[in-house]
């Protein structure tokens, strides 16, 4: 006996309810059926068709994506998960439970009708499903996209009864569904809004109305040129600099002697220098996001220009901590996190291949190379014994995860450094994988965590790779890690 319940069957007594709930179902589709729906004919069919395989909801992703604001991009993100676990769940649950034939079409006129009907079973509708769990989905990561996004998916599900190929139930327990995923997704991985920031310690900063004393130096390998335009839109008075990357510290000297606030727009690693100069020089830093990942300005609450020229024109700051490498031979610091072992093994392999074959095929090829690696990359001396790892991370405050996703930073000033470690063994692949996975926990058998404010490793190789915020360098013997509270004021809006 199939355990599959059949809404087609006779009914019996005990299912009465169920019954009078088929029939006013029946009696709703007849009545969509013989509405008159003005200028639908053309629109609705070709609408329902174009969401076929989600391909509708795909290429909104892209357009959006294409935007290039970072709400946008996750927006997007947000709504094709959402759209994948809905699918996902109607194909393997919701199709396979209820059978129910499709309605009868006698009633529905011809020019309203699709082409191709579709063969499977009628409840619920998948294309219902899709289309409220991409909407939902996107308008849980950023409202207004939302709303643009709504009409176009209550059009789709709509369409569903107009062309006859489902009840009214159909769609909306296919609706319900989606936005159940969509929900369920935010619950794995929360929005940006759930995520709750601590009050940052609040600096004194310059208000620059019109950006007078203003100087931003530019990486002009990042392809920012809009971003700063639209910057110096904002604040006419500002200088901007454009350099290429390897007069990036040289400009970034020179302005600091002349500014009252210096200002970057690029990547990490050029962020990373513009905080040493503000450091050295005891000046402000605005941040405007410029590269591929923009970890800290993103931590801290800068996503673009916009919000960053509200912040200088009314002076809104914070102070922020830094984390400080020192060796016999040289020091730096970091602001997002710093690395031993197979991270700064692959940044390597990445940079020697990437002019050759493109960032990403450089990036997944020095993967496969690090990953089977036959020898350890790092061993250090901790607690008098000396043992083998495959990764030390130190992050510049603690990351939190966020659900199945790496971590993110919602306190920039805790005075702690986040150090990670994982265990030395065959298999690195393994691993890794299995630190991952093991997320927040502070102990697993390939995995450790601790928080502290100092740390001193010992023991290391000559010319062991250490990567900080993107860049990479050489160290030897010993390395002394500590972490600098408040160390950096940076312009932020005080309600971002």
């Amino acid at each position: 006996m199939s355990p599959d319940l059949d809404l087609t069957g006779a009914a019996t007594a005990a299912r009465t309810p169920l019954r009078t709930l088929l029939a006013l179902d029946g009696r709703l589709f007849e009545a969509a059926a013989a509405w008159h729906w003005p200028g639908a004919e053309r629109v609705l069919p070709r609408l329902s068709r174009s969401a076929n395989h989600g391909v509708l909801w795909f290429a909104t992703a892209a357009a959006m994506a294409a935007s290039r604001t970072p709400r946008a991009r996750r927006a997007a993100a947000r709504g094709v998960a959402s759209l994948a676990l809905a699918s996902l769940t109607i194909n393997t649950i919701g199709k396979r439970s209820v059978r129910r034939a499709r309605p009868v079409l006698d009633p529905v006129p011809l020019v309203r009708q699709l082409k191709r009907q579709p063969i499977t079973t009628s409840f619920p509708s998948g294309h219902s499903a899709s289309a409220a769990a991409f909407a939902t989905g996107v308008a849980l990561e950023s409202p207004g996209w939302g709303a643009a996004v709504a009409p176009v998916a209550f059009s789709v599900a709509m369409s569903r009864v107009y062309t006859g190929v489902h009840f009214p139930s159909d769609v909306l327990a296919g609706a319900a569904l989606g936005a159940g995923a969509a929900f369920l997704v935010r619950r794995l991985v929360p929005t940006r809004a759930q995520l709750r920031r601590r009050a940052r310690p609040r600096a004194e900063a310059p208000a620059l109305p019109e950006g007078d004393g203003l100087v931003v130096v530019a990486n002009r390998a990042s392809g920012t040129a809009e971003r700063v335009r639209a910057l110096h839109d904002a604040l006419p008075r500002a200088e901007i600099v454009e350099c290429a990357p390897e007069d990036v510290p040289d400009e970034l000297a020179k302005a600091a002697a002349r500014a009252r606030v210096l200002g970057v727009c690029g990547g990490d690693g050029t962020v990373n220098a513009a905080a040493q100069a503000a450091v050295r020089h005891n000046l402000p830093l605005a941040v405007l996001p410029g590269g591929t990942l923009n970890h800290f300005a993103y931590d801290l609450g800068v996503e673009d220009e916009r919000q960053l020229a509200r912040a200088i024109r009314h002076g809104e700051a914070v102070r922020v901590d830094a984390g400080r490498f020192a060796t016999r031979d040289t020091e730096g610091l970091f602001l997002n996190t710093l690395s031993l072992g197979v991270y700064p093994e692959l940044v390597r392999v990445r940079e020697r291949w990437s002019r050759r074959i493109g960032g990403w095929p450089a990036g997944v090829l020095a993967a496969v190379r690090v990953l089977r690696a036959d020898r350890h990359p790092l061993e250090v001396e901790l607690g008098g014994e000396r043992r083998p790892l495959w990764l030390l991370f130190v992050g510049n405050g603690v990351y939190h995860r966020m659900g199945l996703t790496p971590g993110r930073r919602t306190d920039l000033a805790d005075g702690l450094l986040d150090v990670r470690v994982v265990h030395g063994s065959r298999k690195p692949a393994l691993r890794l994988l299995a630190a991952a996975v093991a997320g927040p926990l502070t102990r697993s058998p390939g995995h450790a965590a601790v928080q502290v404010n100092r740390l001193r490793l010992t023991g290391l190789a000559p010319d062991t790779p250490l990567a900080y915020d993107g860049e990479v360098t050489a160290v030897s013997g010993e390395v002394e890690l500590e972490k600098l509270p408040e160390a950096l004021t940076v312009y932020r809006p005080l309600n971002a």
